[in-house]
């Protein structure tokens, strides 16, 4: 067996027009390093045709600040097809071609020419020649073999056997002294590392709508923690304000009309409004603060949900609404502040062009401009909650741009970032206590037969499955996936989105194998976003409201990634960085194929509920009170066979007058 990259060097490929393209990440390498960029882009491609790659490698480096073997580009269209449309072995090696090829959709994908999938950097790899040798891999995969797949690079084959992974994955990995946006930096422009971010490494993206049903989740819940909406209740009349309209924060405006609120979303980059339009994902275009403004003061006025893209910049639009005094209900961001330096966040002042021609041209001035801006985007936001106005991290690193811009009275305890920061992060008010702590979290499938019809037939079967009654989460996600087909968030292929607990996800994924299996739909794959119950540790996001210490810890993503290989899981994928930054998260994800065996029905018993309650476990253990409810029921239920340490509390009387005294 010999699997190498086409022997014939391919055409070069003509870009299309009007396709978004990733902005010149900056060449910064000295002349050894640059040599091993070189080299280790070469070793992908036969020697013969060095003379010709080695000018256009180098010209790639130095333009775009990495080197992305365009030439190497299909050039017919990526798109996930159908399954029976794709060579291979065995349906696994089959079904993560279309996951893959899906992630890089151009309707999917944020720079499609450069692998990146969402999140300004998120790529499914580095460069098209992994990307092809990658695709001849899974042509050629068994049933009793693993792909191991590291920052990217295919590393090779290997012998294993049918309950083991098809594919694990590893990104962005550094050892922790390196473990820094710079270093990461010099090595991925050496071509050595990957941002998988955490669903585009991981081959489990859906599109924005992935994030739809957490965003409205979160929305909702807000509503109800914040403005005393009942838990029957919606966000109608009420005013949302966030900034983004990409791969995720695209989903912002949906999730709002939704929940029947008004949203204005600022977004600098026109052509990402623009797509959101076309897809109905945006009903209303604005191009001034005061226009926005006017749009939805009437909406408001008349208890009318609907979403308004405001054409500039969040700053620009929040000063304004504060000088009017306009209230603004519920306030947050998702411009990609991961990333705050290198296009993530586009400075107050600056058109988005002109943004991107100062990133190639001018880095340290944009670095100014980029502080000047978070000190007014601060300034407004404590201006803006000091009137009513509820403000919340939503985890894309907002707060800790600020506090690493200089701006240390964000700090909650004034010394460090340990503690986090003066406003909440999402997961900390609300996800966490209301959904993580009882195992609620982004469950997720993909129809790979590509029709719309199992698409459909999977949405009836898990609203079978839920029972309304049970908590008020249950009602949630049973109006969710029942006005899922109506509300019409399907981009890229046939997939779904649902937010459920343990019980819920094995349930749901044993009657989808059993239908596969009955033959009334197509093979299906299974997974869930990596920002999850038990997925990611992070201490601004995913575990910000552990606080027993431990959220700067990696344990629980760790374990859940070698739990969920050791359980049979088809992909398991552990990534650093997520949607936090580089040396700010450790996450993992999974895949599982729904191929209607009993030996998928026996991974779906032992795996879900592994990585699912693995994290409510560890939540519980910080004595987070719903997560050591839920743990005593799963203990209950499952007694003959799983068992999770409860812990012991403290009287907090007693606490308090030991530590009077030890420090008196």
């Amino acid at each position: 067996m010999t699997i190498k990259l086409d022997a014939e060097l391919p055409d070069k490929t003509v870009f299309q027009t009007g396709i978004r393209r990733a902005p010149n990440r900056g060449f910064r390498l000295s002349k050894e390093q640059t040599e091993l960029a070189l080299k280790n882009a070469l070793r992908y491609v036969h020697p013969d045709h060095h003379d010709k790659v080695i000018p256009e490698f180098l010209d790639e480096l130095k333009t775009r600040g990495r080197i992305y073997g365009y030439r190497w580009y299909p050039k017919t269209r990526i798109y996930g097809k159908p399954i029976d449309d794709y060579q291979g072995n065995c349906l696994a090696g089959k079904a993560m071609q279309v996951m893959i090829d899906n992630n890089l959709d151009f309707d999917v994908a944020l720079y499609p020419y450069e692998l990146v999938t969402y999140g300004e950097t998120g790529q499914v790899c580095s460069n098209w020649m992994q990307y092809q040798l990658i695709k001849k891999y899974l042509e050629v995969i068994t049933d009793e073999q693993t792909l191991v797949i590291e920052s990217g690079h295919p590393l090779g084959l290997f012998k294993s056997k049918k309950d083991a992974p098809r594919v694990i994955i590893t990104n962005g990995l550094l050892i922790g002294e390196y473990d820094n946006i710079e270093d990461w930096e010099i090595a991925e422009e050496m071509g050595v590392t990957n941002y998988g971010q955490m669903t585009a490494g991981g081959w489990m993206y859906i599109g924005p709508q992935g994030i739809v049903h957490g965003t409205f989740n979160t929305l909702l819940n807000a509503g109800r923690l914040k403005l005393n909406i009942p838990d029957d209740g919606d966000l109608t009349g009420k005013l949302f304000v966030s900034s983004g309209l990409g791969g995720m924060s695209g989903a912002q405006g949906k999730a709002a009309e939704i929940a029947n609120a008004v949203a204005i979303i600022a977004e600098v980059d026109y052509s990402r409004i623009e797509t959101r339009m076309k897809q109905g994902w945006i009903s209303q275009l604005a191009k001034t603060p005061a226009e926005a403004a006017a749009i939805a003061q009437e909406y408001v006025k008349n208890n009318i949900s609907t979403s308004i893209a405001y054409h500039g910049n969040i700053v620009d639009l929040l000063e304004y609404l504060d000088r009017q005094a306009i209230h603004i209900d519920l306030l947050s961001d998702q411009t990609s502040c991961h990333n705050v330096y290198e296009g993530g966040y586009c400075p107050a002042g600056v058109s988005f062009e002109e943004r991107t021609a100062l990133l190639a041209e001018n880095k340290q001035l944009f670095r100014q401009l980029v502080d000047q801006t978070l000190a007014r985007h601060f300034n407004v936001i404590d201006s803006l909650t000091a009137k009513g106005t509820y403000f919340f991290d939503y985890g894309n690193s907002f707060m800790k741009a600020i506090y690493d811009s200089g701006i240390k009275d964000i700090s909650n305890n004034g010394l460090n970032d340990k503690d986090g920061f003066i406003w909440p992060s999402y997961v900390e008010d609300i996800m966490g206590p209301m959904l993580f702590d009882y195992g609620y979290g982004p469950f997720r499938w993909v129809c790979l037969s590509g029709k719309k019809e199992d698409l459909i037939a999977t949405d009836q079967a898990a609203m079978s499955v839920i029972d309304p009654t049970r908590r008020y989460q249950d009602r949630d996600n049973y109006i969710w996936i029942r006005d899922a087909e109506k509300n019409q968030m399907v981009v890229g292929t046939q997939a779904r989105i649902l937010y459920q607990d343990c019980m819920g996800r094995v349930n749901i994924a044993l009657r989808f194998n059993e239908m596969v299996r009955q033959g009334k739909i197509g093979p299906v794959m299974l997974g869930r976003d990596h920002h999850d119950v038990s997925g990611t540790d992070s201490p601004f996001r995913e575990t910000a409201n552990i606080k027993d210490g431990s959220n700067i810890c990696a344990d629980m993503a760790t374990q859940c990634y070698a739990g969920n290989a050791a359980r049979g899981m088809t992909l398991i994928a552990l990534h650093n960085g997520g949607g936090v930054g580089i040396g700010k998260s450790i996450n993992g994800g999974f895949g599982l194929l729904l191929d209607g065996s009993k030996t998928t029905d026996e991974i779906i018993k032992s795996a879900i509920a592994w990585d699912t309650m693995g994290g409510v476990a560890r939540r519980n253990w910080a004595r987070n009170e719903h997560a050591i409810e839920t743990a005593i029921e799963y203990n209950h239920l499952n007694r003959e066979t799983d068992h999770i340490t409860i812990p012991y509390l403290a009287d907090q009387e007693k606490v308090d007058e030991a530590l009077n005294a030890f420090f008196k």
